[in-house]
């Protein structure tokens, strides 16, 4: 065949680093598929700053390029973190491996994806996320109506996490796959590094507040969008060239059909697992 499914580069929740460029330095990664660091953020300030007995108790790194940084004799207390993982040490003990295996363990649809090379595999793999998005807005169905707009720990709620993937589907399948020039659902929610200018102009408003009923239609009619590709695609058919970026503003660069459907799977799955993980302090409390 011409093609296969997208492999991720790590067993981990994001695409590797770029490689190093010239001199041996390379630029800056904040974050899977992303091409602009956002208004005011890709600030270099930090890099190679020293912080010697320092409080840093409460501090929160978002979406930021920690390559090569070293932790020594560091208090390490009830410390959350999450994100693309490659030569990782605690305490002499490179952790990559383990956790990378305890995920696919807890979500074997992460391996699932990495192994996919068909049309047929893109089409199971799609089954799969049908199943777990079913389970998981079930869940979410029984809780009360305001815990669906409720954010955990600062991330996305349940409502606007099926929202982002309203936009997913648009950017990565409708507007790549199926070349539409403007196929952008209002109440899509682009990535928060998106700038709200460019997001107006693609008829999104950020700063709208849809009912949940509204959300769960839309959402389900750009599943419908994607079950269609799959059900259609074939393996000579994988490799195919997509003329449009998957947004205005997105690097112009060569992508197939099966890399832009793969990065729909990818984030269907890790939306998921973020979800899930929130769905279960929701329900504790």
């Amino acid at each position: 065949m011409g093609a296969s499914m997208r492999r991720m580069t790590a067993s981990n929740d994001q695409a590797a680093p770029p490689q190093a460029g010239p001199g041996g330095r390379a630029e800056a990664q904040f974050g899977p598929h992303r091409f602009y660091a956002g208004a005011g953020g890709g600030s270099d300030e930090f890099r190679g700053a020293r912080f010697d007995v320092a409080d840093l108790r409460g501090a929160r790194f978002t979406d930021c390029d920690l390559t090569g940084v070293t932790i020594r004799d560091g208090w390490l207390v009830d410390v959350s973190i999450s994100g693309y993982l490659s030569n990782v040490t605690v305490n002499d003990v490179d952790v990559t491996e383990y956790v990378n295996a305890e995920l696919d363990r807890r979500h074997p649809e992460r391996a699932q994806l990495r192994e996919g090379r068909t049309a047929g595999d893109f089409l199971a793999m799609w089954d799969t996320v049908e199943r777990l998005w079913a389970q998981a807005t079930e869940r979410a169905g029984r809780l009360p109506a305001a815990a669906l707009t409720q954010q955990v720990n600062q991330e996305w709620s349940f409502a606007q996490t099926l929202r982002h993937l309203v936009f997913i589907t648009d950017a990565w399948a409708s507007r790549t796959v199926l070349d539409e020039e403007k196929p952008y659902h209002p109440i899509g929610l682009p990535q928060s590094w998106y700038p709200a200018a460019d997001a107006a102009r693609l008829g999104i408003d950020l700063a709208a507040e849809p009912g949940y009923d509204d959300i769960l239609a839309a959402r389900a009619d750009r599943m419908a969008v994607i079950r269609q590709i799959v059900a259609e695609l074939t393996d000579d058919g994988l490799g195919r060239l997509c003329r449009r970026t998957p947004a205005p503003g997105y690097p112009e660069e060569e992508r197939t059909v099966a890399e832009c459907v793969a990065v729909v799977m990818e984030e269907e799955i890790e939306h998921y697992r973020f979800a899930v993980r929130d769905l279960s302090v929701l329900e504790s409390r």
